[in-house]
């Protein structure tokens, strides 16, 4: 009997803990499914993604599996996090248990030269940029803003009946973000860019299958162009700091090459090049064009499909554009009066979110809702799942401003610039260039499509197929 206890005070708790360890090994287990090898579960994230409900690759898997599940896409083992709360843990532990990670197709058009990683550089690049993007500077970009978006509609939309929105539109967003942010005025120049950054930006959201007269090839070697665009853009801005002609701060381009000459001396790693920095301009470029340029284009779409809105935008700008004496610009008291406009820009961005969303990696192993995710795993959220979600926005296929009004969207469920400490350096910028554009068209223009049923294709990021030709009725002719 003395023998038995003792067995069985030694051999039960050892059951015990291996039940327990069972247990609770399986309860870490995260659900879902990997898909077919390599490929994973790409065809079907793409797919989605093509046709403009990527939120349902979301909702379906979350419905089998919770708010916590696993899948394979682009070749890495990911993770998704629904819902407020997994987009809050992401933003809130960015560089503490997860950091930025970019797809391959990123790393191969925003290339980096000994190996750099796109991932690691573009935490310091993201630490140069907010004495150019934060409300205190964008104040003193709304002018110029403002004077620009003026000529371009007196060179392209003056005097014409009928305009293709999409191009006109893309036109006008690149070069001013070319002359604010690299000082880049000559129009030479602007083409060289312009021509090739098209496709450079198609190449990043792109199966990364590099060979002649795929989308991936042709973004790698547009953007290669375009980096030796920029180069010797960087070279002309070195002569022009060193003889006085150009100030550190005048623009981003001058005080990203201060700050980084500055660090490559006091650093022993590899240091900063040249093209590093093109390639780092051309990821800013592409970053901030292809949001406010959707944007733009689908708040043009969606106002026309609704004529109390635009009503409600027109008497709200035109109302600012009264207090405004013959020819003067736009500044920042005036955007600030632009209440409702910015409500329906936001409800534009909640409908029609103009980016993928983003990816993360783990940079330990560490514990979520109770599933453990591994050091290295890959993180992805999107900003469709919980804006195009009637769990936290009723009737969600309804265009509704009013959604903005007051406190707003609760927390974390509104995430077009991402949140937190996260949040997109470039939101003010692009907050302002959107209402300077909206002003500008609608105090000039009513406008009505030539294609009513145009249909929106995702390719790689929302687009009306044609291009959105318009008819524009200048104010002075509404009868």
């Amino acid at each position: 009997m003395d023998t038995l206890l003792l067995v069985s005070s030694i051999v039960l708790p050892i059951i015990t803990i291996f039940f327990l360890h069972h247990f609770l090994s399986q309860k870490s287990t995260i659900p879902g499914n990997y898909g077919w090898p390599l490929i994973g579960e790409s065809i079907d994230y793409f797919k989605k993604l093509r046709s403009g409900t990527n939120e349902k690759f979301v909702m379906q898997r979350r419905k089998l599996f919770g708010d916590v599940f696993k899948t394979s896409i682009l070749g890495e083992k990911m993770a998704f996090l629904c819902g407020p709360e997994g987009n809050k843990f992401l933003f809130s532990n960015e560089n503490k248990l997860v950091e930025v990670w970019w797809p391959s197709s990123v790393e191969s058009i925003i290339k980096k030269s000994n190996n750099k990683s796109v991932t690691a550089e573009s935490a310091k690049v993201r630490q140069l940029l907010p004495p150019f993007l934060r409300a205190h500077a964008v104040k003193n970009y709304i002018s110029d803003m403002d004077s620009e978006l003026r000529q371009h509609l007196a060179d392209y939309w003056t005097g014409r009946d009928e305009v293709e929105v999409c191009p006109f539109v893309a036109k006008y967003t690149f070069a001013l973000a070319v002359k604010l942010l690299l000082g880049v005025h000559d129009a030479t120049e602007l083409e060289k860019l312009a021509t090739p950054f098209v496709e450079a930006a198609g190449g990043i959201i792109a199966v990364p299958i590099n060979i002649p007269g795929t989308r991936f090839n042709r973004g790698v070697k547009a953007s290669n162009r375009i980096r030796e665009v920029i180069m010797g853009i960087i070279a002309q801005r070195r002569k022009d700091l060193a003889d006085g002609t150009a100030t550190p701060m005048q623009d981003l381009l001058s005080h990203m090459i201060v700050e980084v000459d500055k660090r490559n001396q006091d650093s022993g790693n590899a240091p900063t090049t040249d093209g590093d920095m093109s390639s780092d301009l051309l990821g800013l470029l592409i970053g901030g064009y292809d949001t406010i340029n959707t944007t733009v284009v689908f708040i043009m779409m969606t106002l026309v499909d609704h004529p109390d809105v635009y009503q409600g935008v027109l008497k709200e700008q035109m109302d600012i554009a009264r207090e405004k004496s013959p020819g003067q610009l736009l500044d920042w008291d005036d955007l600030r009066k632009m209440k409702y406009s910015w409500n329906v820009a936001c409800e534009v961005l909640r409908m029609c979110p103009p980016t993928v969303g983003a990816f993360r990696v783990a940079k330990t192993d560490f514990t979520y809702a109770g599933f453990k995710i591994p050091k290295g795993w890959k993180l992805h959220y999107l900003p469709h799942y919980t804006q195009k979600n009637h769990e936290f926005f009723p009737n969600p296929e309804k265009f509704d401003p009013s959604r903005f009004e007051g406190a707003g969207p609760a927390p974390y469920t509104f995430v077009p610039f991402g949140g937190g400490a996260r949040m997109c350096p470039g939101n003010e910028y692009a907050r302002a260039e959107i209402l300077v554009f909206m002003y500008n068209i609608i105090t000039r223009y009513n406008w009505v499509r030539l294609i009513p049923d145009e249909k929106v294709v995702i390719d790689p990021l929302p687009r009306p197929v044609h291009g959105l030709p318009i008819k524009l009725i200048p104010h002075e002719t509404i009868s």
